[in-house]
């Protein structure tokens, strides 16, 4: 029951993250489609995929700003901008058009993204318990609907822009007119802003990192690496993604209930041990089924390191620095987003995709020991204990 009041508490922030969700499982469904069309290669390809980080990590420095500006319709606003740009990445053939819509793609994703982020941080300090966990689960469910939907979409023939237009008309008719939250703005002590607090920032940026670069690759390679190296067809390979999005739903929700009870460096050892098993053995499969069943373990553990550690920061920083905070320590996670297509892409080409799996395994592992240093500086009592 703790969940659904969680999800209750969270309801304006978590449609938006159903939104995102949605639209980004949609995209990863269509990605073997989209690569044909653009008629490259694996290296390239995760070069062009830099167009939606380049994007992300700009508005991470944006967002403060545009938060400011749009007030309590921000997450309304960014939300339909961002279901317009979606059009454009399966309506384009030219290798050189598709980096530049990703990149306005990953602007208007960037900016809802940490809006929502601070939206959910800020219910958070108000109702006093832990709500980030619930909020990223829709994330989860809209991305779970949207690839399930994209392999459906995709035997029966429908084009990429078809079926993200499908998407945009739910999103925009369902879940943009309920998103309208007043923001909680903390005021500035007297004393001054302090000096900023790098540390947390730095150490709650690195777990975020480690669990959104290792979600960024597989979510982009997993349909790839069922059809081409197990040979899958178009709906197996859509079932990649969609175990990933609905393992991390179950974890995210289960998560929120384990949030309120233990230490989140508890938690996040050991689903970054879970995690990186799952990745294991999604990269040595022998048949599609083997490798859907691994990206679902994996995408049990990595479905919590982020959160909590977005959340981790919202709670270990001054109210008033919360919103910028959140911001750059988005900035650190998000520019995994920089270097896993990259990577992906060119350990690919070299070695394969079993190898390029297996790398993914040990960078999502590196969540472990940073939160254990994180969790030294931890006030006593931060943790999220059950109402």
């Amino acid at each position: 029951m703790s969940v659904l009041n969680a999800v209750r508490l969270a309801a304006a922030p978590s449609r938006a993250f159903a939104a995102l969700g949605g639209f980004w499982g949609c995209f990863a469904g269509y990605v073997p489609e989209i690569k044909a069309g653009l008629d490259v290669g694996d290296g390239t390809f995760g070069l062009l995929l830099l167009g939606s980080a380049t994007g992300l990590v700009s508005a991470m420095w944006l967002a403060p700003a545009v938060d400011r500006a749009l007030g309590a319709r921000a997450m309304q606003v960014l939300a339909v901008l961002f279901a317009a740009v979606w059009l454009l990445p399966g309506s384009v053939g030219s290798p050189a058009l598709f980096f530049a819509v990703l990149l306005l793609v990953g602007l208007t994703s960037g900016l809802l993204d940490v809006v929502m982020n601070a939206r959910t941080s800020e219910l958070e300090a108000v109702h006093g318990r832990s709500l980030m966990n619930a909020a990223h689960a829709m994330f989860s469910v809209g991305y779970t609907l949207g690839a399930v939907w994209a392999g459906l979409a995709r035997e029966m023939g429908l084009p990429a822009v078809a079926a993200l237009l499908t998407v945009g008309v739910l999103v925009t008719a369902v879940l943009v007119p309920r998103m309208h939250l007043v923001p909680v703005r903390a005021p500035v002590p007297a004393s001054g802003r302090g000096a900023w607090p790098v540390l947390p920032v730095l150490l709650c940026g690195g777990v975020v990192l480690s669990a959104f670069m290792t979600e960024a690759a597989t979510e982009a390679w997993s349909a790839l690496h069922i059809e081409r190296t197990l040979g899958g067809r178009a709906a197996e390979g859509a079932l990649g993604p969609a175990m990933l999005g609905l393992t991390m739903a179950i974890g995210r929700f289960g998560g929120q209930a384990v949030a309120e009870r233990l230490k989140e460096v508890q938690v996040v050892v050991a689903a970054s041990a879970l995690a990186a098993s799952g990745a294991l053995v999604a990269a040595w499969a022998v048949a599609p089924w083997m490798a859907q069943a691994g990206f679902g373990l994996f995408g049990l553990g990595v479905s919590v390191i982020g959160p909590m550690g977005l959340a981790l920061v919202g709670k270990l920083v001054a109210p008033h620095w919360r919103t910028e905070a959140i911001s750059k320590a988005a900035v650190m996670g998000f520019s995994g987003f920089f270097f896993a297509p990259v990577v992906m892409g060119l350990v690919s080409e070299a070695a394969g995709l079993r190898v390029a799996f297996t790398l993914v395994a040990v960078l999502v592992a590196a969540a472990a020991p940073l939160a254990v240093v994180l969790s030294l500086r931890q006030p006593a009592g931060a943790s999220q204990r059950a109402a």
